[in-house]
């Protein structure tokens, strides 16, 4: 009787051990991300269907953010002029998963492709100003970009060696890209 009932207890005991530890933080913010894919999942093929609109939504984590994507036929419209129907439509699924969770989000919001190709073209205009700053020696200022297309660029200048910043005020913002000191 006495081996039976001393198992038992060292197993509970284990067991509330591994309880107060809890998850490790890292897994914690990958389940904090699928939740913010799922919401944003939900709220989009929601829209697509008010819309009715086809496409397929696809979910990843892409660094330290959720990133959804909407792929299908002739979506260019929620894209729109350089991407600004898009940016709105981000904004209002990210305004969607806090509703839900009650935290900001990051989450990166792409259809059919369009920030997959507008961040390819960033990082070669980004490798351009680097050179172009190396080889005169002076600051290039670049045209006015959102703050994901600036992010890209600033990324871009950090991978090279050079430091960048951006100046002026939205919707105006722009990426300087230093010479070396």
């Amino acid at each position: 009787m006495t081996d039976g009932s001393q198992t038992e207890d060292v197993q509970t005991t284990d067991v509330q051990t591994e309880d107060t530890q809890g998850p490790r933080p890292e897994v914690d913010r990958v389940k904090a991300l699928e939740v913010e894919s799922d919401i944003a999942a939900d709220y989009l093929e929601e829209l697509l269907d008010i819309a009715d609109l086809d496409g397929d939504i696809d979910m990843d984590i892409d660094g330290d953010r959720a990133a959804v994507s909407i792929v299908g036929a002739d979506l260019n419209h929620l894209v729109g002029d350089k991407g600004k129907v898009l940016e709105a439509l981000q904004e209002l699924t990210r305004l969607a998963v806090y509703r839900e969770t009650g935290e900001r989000s990051r989450l990166m919001l792409d259809v059919s492709g369009y920030r997959a190709n507008r961040k390819a073209e960033l990082e070669k205009v980004g490798l351009a100003a680097v050179e172009e700053a190396k080889s005169t020696g002076e600051a290039v200022h670049l045209d006015p970009m959102t703050p994901f297309e600036r992010k890209v660029v600033h990324d871009v200048v950090a991978a090279a060696g050079l430091t960048s910043e951006s100046e002026g005020e939205e919707p105006r913002r722009r990426v300087v890209v230093q010479p070396a000191v």
